[in-house]
């Protein structure tokens, strides 16, 4: 299916109907939209699947349309708290998947059954790092035509604010309000609903992980139109890597793996060939992460796995640990964890 997930289809998705497929979350990581990296992380796939699913499974008990079914075990589609061990294996209802390679406007005229084509971004603070903050600088964007008077950096925004990408080109580019809504086919009415959705996803999530200590600094959730033409959840939320949290200041998230990339050449030449063509092949293949640096890592999405569900899938450290422990890799390699 990508880079860091696998798809079994079990039912294929058609024009009014929808398909039945188990998403398989693997060991992988990409970071960058470069696709593979070099090493797996051990445990992250079982560490996304059960994070994912404790909040899908907030959105069913909050009457929220979502695609998950449940995790499976040995065949078997369970709930969380069923589980006798970790799994990487999630049953889902399953949409159709439009590519928009001759445009846009087959989203005009599909109706129902497939996935909108936008990632839609949450945002509760601007970090130094943001994406946002860059766009800021080269005047790409401004603060009014998101709401905002003034903005503090790393500061918590007086109130959340929604932005878009795209989801289905080989590179993601941000989008304004007007071609977010266009490009996707929705009316007024809709478009604001997919905001209102997006709110309160990211109120569920803020809620859950502020119980452990987490700051849900921004995060990203994918939307599908179900055969009802009705908004449903779908791909995975809440997870260390739809979200950019952090602990006492120190991300714990994808970030962390971003963060250290940035300090490598590799960073440096890929930041210079991104925007031609063959460009991945031009980067070049990505070093190995730092064995130390790994084993933090693995660590983090375990610990964040154990404290956000509250059920002990993995003997690891407890979070505040592993957050002193890439703290110290901070001070050995700059920028890492920052």
């Amino acid at each position: 299916m990508g880079s860091v997930k696998d798809l079994v289809v079990l039912k294929e998705a058609k024009d009014n109907e929808l398909g039945l497929g188990r998403f398989i979350f693997s060991d992988r990581y990409s970071v960058f939209d470069y696709g593979e990296m070099p090493d797996k992380i051990e445990g992250k796939g079982e560490s996304l699947c059960l994070i994912a699913s404790y909040f899908f499974e907030i959105l069913d008990k909050e009457g929220i349309e979502n695609h998950y079914i449940g995790v499976v075990e040995n065949g078997e589609v369970k709930n969380l708290k069923e589980l006798s061990s970790p799994t990487n294996v999630m049953e889902v209802k399953l949409v159709r998947v439009i590519k928009p390679e001759k445009g846009y406007d087959v989203f005009k005229t599909e109706k129902t059954n497939f996935l909108i084509p936008l990632e839609v971004i949450y945002r509760n603070v601007i970090t130094e790092g943001s994406s946002f903050l860059k766009r800021l600088k080269r005047n790409e964007i401004s603060l009014e035509q998101f709401g905002l008077k003034d903005l503090v950096v790393n500061k918590r925004l007086e109130k959340p604010i929604v932005d878009f990408s795209t989801k289905l080109e080989d590179k993601d580019r941000y989008l304004n309000y007007e071609e977010a809504k266009n490009i996707a086919g929705l009316s007024d009415e809709e478009f604001e609903g997919l905001i209102k959705l997006t709110l309160k996803v990211d109120e569920i999530i803020t809620r859950e992980v502020e119980k452990v200590g987490l700051v849900n600094e921004d995060g990203k959730i994918e939307v599908a139109f179900n055969d009802k033409r009705q908004f449903m959840v779908v791909d995975a939320l809440g997870t260390p890597d739809e979200c950019r949290f952090s602990y006492n200041g120190v991300e714990m998230s994808k970030e962390v793996l971003r963060a250290y990339y940035k300090t490598t050449g590799w960073y440096k030449k890929l930041e210079k060939v991104k925007d031609v063509n063959n460009w991945r092949e031009r980067a070049g293949i990505p070093p190995k992460l730092p064995d130390e640096i790994k084993t933090a890592v693995e660590e983090m999405y375990k610990a964040l796995c154990n404290e956000i569900t509250s059920i002990r899938f993995f003997d690891v450290p407890k979070l505040k640990d592993v957050v002193k422990m890439i703290g110290e890799l901070k001070e050995k390699y700059e920028g890492f964890g920052t």
